[in-house]
């Protein structure tokens, strides 16, 4: 054998060691803006971390759910690396389903989470997932269309001034629609903005019994504002619409208000994605003066399950992604207006991002206002705003939300929707254990 045969070899098998070395994680993620642009910049991890390929699953909110439950659940092993949300992160850590995140870098600064963040992702004084964005919701609208109708959006609106001011401004024949709310059936989609509703007109899913309440008078004047608001100024189809179809109808200035998610703030606003970027306002999320606010609570994180034979790379990669630095790389690439918000208390004190963001603070202060121990008017017996966290509530609340929905197209009555809500959810419940 010649020197250079067995150099070449010796490269060739040295090639193959760092090929079969190399890992790929297999990571489950949400089709939203933020998770999008994610996967743009991830050559960047890919080159601090050259032994680690990634492969992405990106999948439609209830379709994602659906999938990761029942990969977790049956511990299926499809996945390395979770998109969930703070509904999941406590029910699954405390069945073993999730690793604790205990690893992430001396430079990674648990600490500088906002609390009320951490505190839902976090389990007998463990964070089981690194929140990647952080929202509440609040009410985004049209300048220029309420100056046009003579009307003033109060930084803290209720209910009844939006309604009025939604039907005011529609003009269905220039396709511009007063409001665009949640029509799309599902726990995470129409069930989020219409619980959040709820609460702010003294409804609540159980009472301390754990009775469901949707034979009572709040849900039924909830649901029917809701329902009516949605005929007189809402666009045609609602009830397909969630997020990210409701994103597109406001980008497109065909909404004149829109009440969701804060992470929104940012796409609306960027002159690069929305046609009326330079005419959006923003406000708290309306209330009816019962002392709560239609707003929710939510993160959606990245978490590792148990299954995974790649934990380490998994961490690494979660680290990177939640990471400060991470916020700085958006913000090199694409300005701070679309750093990931709603996470760490860094971000809120940085006076260039407070520049770039003028929803900011109205981000922060409805994060802050959510109580998830006290989330209505009155006494519970569960924890969540916008969600029950039981287990069980996953399968409830969509099941509810294809009542919601089938009422918002017409198909049900306010009445028999709240009817089949009630039933369904009493059996549910009684067939669980909890109503006894």
């Amino acid at each position: 054998m010649t020197l250079r045969t067995f150099l070449l070899g010796a490269c060739s098998a040295l090639a193959f060691a760092g090929m079969a070395s190399a890992e790929t994680l297999t990571i489950a993620t949400v089709n939203n803006g933020d998770m999008i642009r994610m996967q743009k910049l991830t050559d960047d991890f890919k080159a601090k971390n050259p032994g680690i390929d990634l492969e992405w699953v990106t999948l439609e909110e209830n379709v994602l759910r659906q999938k990761v439950t029942t990969d977790i659940a049956t511990k299926g092993g499809q996945y390395d690396v979770l998109t969930i949300g703070t509904y999941e992160v406590p029910i699954w850590a405390k069945q073993d389903w999730l690793l604790p995140l205990d690893n992430l870098g001396a430079n990674y600064d648990v600490d500088d989470l906002l609390p009320a963040i951490r505190s839902g992702l976090t389990v007998d004084g463990k964070l089981y997932a690194a929140p990647f964005y952080g929202e509440s919701s609040m009410v985004m609208y049209r300048k220029d269309l309420f100056d046009a109708a003579g009307l003033k959006m109060p930084d803290a609106p209720t209910w009844d001034f939006v309604a009025d001011a939604a039907r005011k401004i529609t003009n269905k024949d220039k396709e511009i629609y007063g409001i665009c709310l949640r029509g799309k059936a599902g726990w995470g989609e129409n069930m989020a903005f219409l619980t959040a509703m709820s609460n702010s007109f003294g409804g609540r899913w159980f009472d301390e019994n754990w009775k469901p309440q949707f034979d009572q008078p709040e849900w039924k004047s909830s649901l029917q504002f809701y329902v009516d608001l949605m005929k007189d100024a809402g666009p045609s189809g609602a009830s397909s619409n969630g997020f990210n179809e409701n994103l597109t109808l406001f980008q497109q200035g065909k909404c004149g208000m829109w009440i969701d998610a804060t992470v929104a703030a940012s796409f609306v606003a960027d002159p690069k994605q929305s046609q009326v970027a330079d005419k959006v306002g923003f406000a708290l999320a309306p209330d009816k003066g019962l002392g709560k606010r239609g707003n929710w609570l939510w993160a959606w994180s990245l978490a590792i399950p148990a299954g995974t034979q790649k934990a380490e790379a998994a961490e690494k990669f979660i680290s990177w992604a939640t990471s400060k630095e991470y916020s700085n790389l958006v913000a090199e690439k694409e300005g701070w207006l679309n750093a990931p918000p709603g996470t760490r208390k860094s971000l809120y004190a940085n006076a260039d991002y407070q520049k770039a963001a003028s929803f900011a603070k109205m981000t922060l202060d409805s994060i802050n206002s959510a109580d998830p121990s006290k989330p209505t008017v009155k006494p519970v017996p569960y924890v969540g705003v916008q969600f029950v966290a039981i287990p069980e509530f996953q399968g409830i609340g969509t099941a509810v939300g294809q009542q919601f929905s089938a009422a918002l197209a017409g198909q049900l009555s306010v009445d028999q929707a709240l009817q089949s809500a009630q039933q369904l959810a009493t059996r549910e419940m009684t067939k669980a254990g909890y109503i006894k």
